[in-house]
This record gives C-alpha cells, sequence and structure tokens, in this order.
C-alpha cells in the first residue's frame, strides 16, 4: 500500500504567483485550513514543493 500525505492550507495564495494560486487549486486546496488526503506520488510531492511555504505536509497511514 502507498503512504498517504495529508497536506494542510496554512497561509493565502493571494500573495504568490498565478502557478502557485493554481497549484493549490489543483490539490484541492480552496482557502486556508482545508486540508485534503493524497497518495504520496512523485506528481503530488512536486505540487507540494511548489507551495511548502503555503502548506503543513503530515504523513498519514
Amino acid at each position: 500500500m502507498m503512504a498517504r500525505l495529508k497536506v494542510t492550507q496554512k497561509k493565502s495564495g493571494i500573495g504568490g504567483t498565478s502557478s502557485q494560486r493554481n497549484t493549490l487549486r489543483s490539490l484541492g486546496l480552496k482557502r486556508i485550513g482545508d486540508t485534503v488526503v493524497k497518495e504520496d506520488r512523485p506528481e503530488i510531492r512536486g505540487m507540494i514543493h511548489a507551495v511548502t511555504h503555503l502548506v503543513v505536509v503530515e504523513e498519514v497511514d
């Protein structure tokens, strides 16, 4: 079974670039405090890396 990542938005995307805002939306995050659980895959890791300053990531089982 693949590991899963719990991604929580902690800061607003308003001050960021449009690609950062689009990345948040692609992850399923719309507002501060939103949390999504995603499979731990390279493409998800890359999206998280692009907005690492706006989100908090935890591994869940």
